[in-house]
């Protein structure tokens, strides 16, 4: 934090009652309300509260006299914090209850909410919001949505913009609708919706292709996966007619997302063959079609294709569908990655993101699940552990987030990510394995756009590049490359 920003905290926390005094009765009304919606990645600094001494604190919604605000938190921290409300109060108010104060005159009512998690959703009312940890400097990434109320709305929402007037950088399109089509399988006689964006065989990704009329990838190295990290797939070369893959019945899955620690996104292919004479059936389960192997009425290849179907609707339940549809350049990654589920028309409408590929290729996204599970409730995507097991496999592929620098559209609030990989190379796949990219001083932070200049920098020892730990686990994402314009 430079040392202009932290002269305007405490001259906000200091002083600004005495500002707001001469400020024209006219914003005293109660319905002065303006809307607020920011995300942004703070780095907390030493408390300025009496009592609070060698305390860590990020401030987010800094107080102003008869201003009150509320809405919604979301953040990520790098670790655990404590959520911080204060609520403006009068001496005769304080009656022994938990109070803040940096001079001893005015004084805050304390909320302090014992949480001491990494990641959280958060419901706030009050004077000002914050994160706090009693003994831990923490790096913290925030999205807030709601409402400033009260007077003086114009000062605090200058506050604000002036928190957000550091180098930034924006793609045009950062961010734009993806529909694409679903199919209907069958899990233990109940119907999964999911999506096919890619597979490791050409010719499945080509029949698949020209059947559903959207393109899927080819991703070679998703065939490389441990069978502990895949699910299977039952797919139908003959009996009863319907709308599966070969056009019979519809295809059957081993496992959900309700079944957590089976679950992938990564199905490996079991083609299934009636044998003749047999009084051909629809089969419900997984089960089902075991049995029947098992009686010698069917025939099974159990080939080396692996497709990439993450399921969308499961009977316990299905992905997050964002509360507004609407999809801008500023829209950020919390809240959900689905904008709109269509069942009649057999449509799942996703927000696809815009980075670059390893050569500075521009690509776009989607966001289906990940592991562990604070990023991929931040995100509003299926938690699936098992990708873990593809942390040193070469079916993940290496993506860098930036997590300082110059701000941007990327998944930390700043530049778009770099991929190491992008469809039409040998080595694409739609799985992320995580690094971190960090400015070792972020004000010489200047825009990458390709891998070699991440390495580059690297080599200069401008850059820091880790791999992503969160929760002290192994990060990796489903990432599909798709393209939205089709």
């Amino acid at each position: 934090m430079n040392k202009l920003l932290v002269i305007s905290i405490l001259v906000i926390f200091v002083t600004g009652i005495l500002i707001v005094s001469s400020i024209s009765d006219q914003f005293v009304d109660a319905n002065s309300r303006k809307k607020i919606h920011f995300t942004q990645t703070i780095t907390s600094t030493e408390d300025p509260g009496q009592g609070h001494e060698g305390h860590q604190l990020a401030i987010i919604l800094y107080p102003s006299e008869g201003t009150i605000y509320d809405g919604s938190l979301t953040f990520t921290s790098s670790e655990p914090v404590q959520i911080v409300v204060l609520h403006e109060i009068t001496e005769n108010d304080v009656k022994g209850q938990p109070t803040w104060t940096i001079d001893g005159d005015k004084i805050y009512g304390l909320s302090l909410i014992e949480r001491g998690t990494k990641s959280d959703s958060f419901e706030f009312t009050g004077a000002a919001l914050a994160l706090h940890s009693p003994n831990s400097k923490f790096t913290t990434t925030v999205s807030v949505d709601g409402w400033i109320r009260g007077q003086p709305t114009e000062i605090v929402m200058q506050q604000i913009e002036y928190q957000k007037e550091e180098p930034s950088f924006s793609l045009s399109k950062t961010n734009v609708a993806a529909t694409i089509p679903l199919h209907k399988g069958i899990f233990n006689s109940s119907s999964v919706f999911y999506i096919i964006t890619d597979a490791s065989d050409k010719e499945t990704a080509e029949i698949i292709t020209e059947k559903q009329d959207w393109k899927v990838e080819l991703a070679p190295p998703i065939a490389n996966a441990p069978e502990t990290a895949l699910q299977q797939i039952f797919v139908f070369r003959n009996g009863v007619t319907g709308g599966g893959i070969y056009g019979y019945q519809d295809e059957v899955f081993s496992s959900t997302p309700a079944q957590e620690d089976e679950y992938s996104a990564l199905s490996s292919i079991v083609e299934v063959t009636w044998k003749k004479g047999q009084n051909k059936i629809v089969f419900e389960s997984a089960e089902e079609i075991l049995e029947a192997h098992e009686g010698g009425r069917i025939e099974f290849n159990e080939t080396d294709i692996v497709i990439n179907t993450p399921q969308i609707i499961w009977p316990e339940g299905k992905m997050e569908v964002r509360e507004n549809s609407e999809i801008t350049d500023e829209t950020s990654y919390i809240g959900g990655q689905i904008v709109e589920i269509n069942e009649e028309e057999m449509k799942v409408t996703f927000i696809a993101h815009r980075g670059w590929g390893p050569d500075g290729r521009t690509i776009y996204y989607i966001v289906t699940d990940a592991t562990p599970s604070a990023p991929a409730e931040m995100m509003g995507v299926t938690h699936s552990p098992t990708s873990a097991e593809l942390i040193a496999n070469s079916a993940a592929v290496d993506l860098f987030q930036f997590k300082n620098g110059i701000k941007g559209s990327g998944p930390m609030g700043f530049q778009p990510g770099i991929a190491s990989s992008a469809p039409g190379d040998e080595n694409y796949s739609p799985i992320w394995r995580i690094y971190n990219v960090e400015w070792n001083d972020p004000e010489n932070a200047k825009i990458l756009e390709t891998r070699f200049d991440i390495d580059s920098f690297s080599e200069e020892d401008l850059l820091t590049v880790s791999i992503a730990r969160p929760m002290n686990s192994d990060h990796l994402v489903n990432c599909p490359f798709i393209d939205p314009f089709q």
